[in-house]
C-alpha cells in the first residue's frame, strides 16, 4: 500500500471515529480472523516467569535533583501491557521507569511516576484510566505517554472505535493541562509465530491504525511516534534479544529501544529540547504535510514524530513531521552513558496483578 493510499485510509478511519461511523475495517474479516488465530498461539506463553503475568510496580521519584529547588516533573504511563512494561521483571526496566530516569537527566530535575496502563487494556479503557489520573487528588501530570492498540487489532475492536476512544482520551489530558505523546499501535507483523502472508496482512493492520491513531491525536493537540521500533525492523532482525522469553512482548532491551524513540518527543513537549531541534531539518526530509500524509508517512518509519502545525489548509488541518535524533537510553542496570545512572527512586519490584 502507498503512503497515499494508506493517507486515505487513514482519514476515513479517524473521519468515522469523528463523526460517529464504526463499520470501517482495517483488513478483511476472513483475513483478520486468521491473524488472530496466530497471534493467540502467540500469546500462550505470556507471563514470562511473573505469576499470572504480573508486571513490576515501577510508581515513584526518579533521578536526583536535588540541588535544583525545582518540583519534580510529574509523568503519567497509560495504555496497554506493551506501557505496563509486561515482559520483564525489575521495575527499572519497564517503559516508565526508563522514560523517567531518562528525563529527569534530561530536566535536570526529579521526576515523579505513575503508571496506570493495563495488560490487556484497549483503547476503550482509556477512559478509566484518565478518570484514575484525573480523579485524584494528586496534580495533573506534565506529560503523559499513551501506548496504544495492539490488542484492539487483535481483538478486532472497529479501527474508528479505536480512534475515537483514544482522541477522547487526548483532549482530556490536555484540556487539564498535560502534554500527551502517544507511542502509535506497534508492528505485530514480527511476531515471531504469525508467518506469511499473514505477516503482511498484520503489518498492513497495525500500520493502517496507527495512521489513523495520529490524526486523530493530532486533531487534538497531541503528538505521536510511531512505535514500528518496538516490534518492527529491529525486532525482526534480532529477536532473541529483543522479543521477550514470550515472543510477544519486548524484552528489557526491546524496551530501551522504544524508550529511546520517545524520549526526545517527551522532552520536546515539555520544551526541554533545543529551540533549534524544533525546526524542521530538511537534509532529515522533515517539514509540513497534511496531517493525514504525515500520519501515513510515520506509520511506515518508525521513530518519527507528528505534531500539530498550521490549523487549516486546502488539503485539511497540516502538521509537523520530525525524525529527531534519538536519545539513547538504556536499562538502569547496564553500564553506559548518563541516562543509564541508577535512579534514586522509590520504584519497587513488587509485583502487580496485571
Amino acid at each position: 500500500m502507498t503512503s497515499m493510499s494508506r493517507a486515505r485510509v487513514a482519514r476515513r478511519i479517524a473521519a468515522g471515529a469523528a463523526y460517529g461511523g464504526g463499520g470501517i475495517g482495517l483488513v478483511g474479516a476472513a483475513a483478520v480472523g486468521v491473524v488472530l488465530a496466530e497471534v493467540r498461539m502467540a500469546r500462550t506463553a505470556v507471563g514470562n516467569g511473573n505469576s499470572g503475568g504480573r508486571v513490576p510496580t515501577a510508581d515513584g521519584r526518579y533521578g536526583d535533583g536535588s540541588d535544583s529547588g525545582e518540583p519534580p516533573l510529574r509523568l503519567a504511563v497509560l495504555g496497554d501491557s506493551t506501557a505496563a512494561g509486561q515482559g520483564v521483571h525489575r521495575a527499572a526496566q519497564t517503559p516508565g521507569a526508563l522514560l523517567a530516569s531518562g528525563l529527569a537527566a534530561v530536566a535536570e530535575r526529579p521526576v515523579e511516576l505513575r503508571n496506570v496502563a493495563r495488560p490487556g487494556a484497549q483503547s476503550d479503557d482509556l477512559d478509566r484510566q484518565v478518570a484514575l489520573l484525573l480523579g485524584s487528588t494528586a496534580p495533573v501530570p506534565d506529560v503523559c505517554v499513551i501506548m496504544i492498540g495492539a490488542n484492539d487489532v487483535t481483538r478486532r475492536m472497529p479501527p474508528t472505535r479505536s480512534v475515537r476512544h483514544l482522541s477522547a482520551a487526548v483532549r482530556r489530558l490536555r484540556t487539564a493541562g498535560a502534554e500527551v505523546v502517544v507511542g502509535t499501535c506497534p508492528d505485530l507483523g514480527t511476531i515471531e509465530p504469525v508467518r506469511q502472508p499473514l505477516r503482511w496482512l498484520a503489518r498492513r493492520a497495525s500500520r493502517q491504525l496507527a495512521a489513523a491513531q495520529t490524526i486523530g491525536t493530532v486533531e487534538q493537540g497531541g503528538r505521536t511516534v510511531s512505535l514500528g521500533d518496538l516490534l518492527g525492523p529491529e525486532f525482526a532482525a534480532n529477536p532473541r534479544e529483543l522479543f521477550g522469553p514470550d515472543s510477544y512482548h519486548p524484552s528489557a532491551e526491546g524496551y530501551a529501544t522504544a524508550a529511546m524513540a520517545v524520549l526526545p518527543t517527551v522532552c520536546a513537549a515539555l520544551g526541554l529540547w533545543p529551540a533549534e531541534e524544533e525546526r524542521p531539518d530538511v537534509t532529515r526530509r522533515e517539514g509540513f504535510l497534511p496531517v493525514a500524509r504525515a500520519a501515513a508517512e510515520a506509520a511506515a518509519e518508525p521513530g518519527t514524530e507528528v505534531t500539530a502545525a498550521m490549523p487549516t489548509g486546502p488539503r485539511g488541518p497540516w502538521a509537523l513531521l520530525k525524525r529527531r535524533r534519538r536519545q539513547r537510553v538504556e536499562p538502569p542496570d547496564l553500564p553506559a552513558g548518563p541516562l543509564a545512572k541508577e535512579t534514586r527512586s522509590r520504584a519497587t519490584t513488587t509485583n502487580q496483578d496485571g
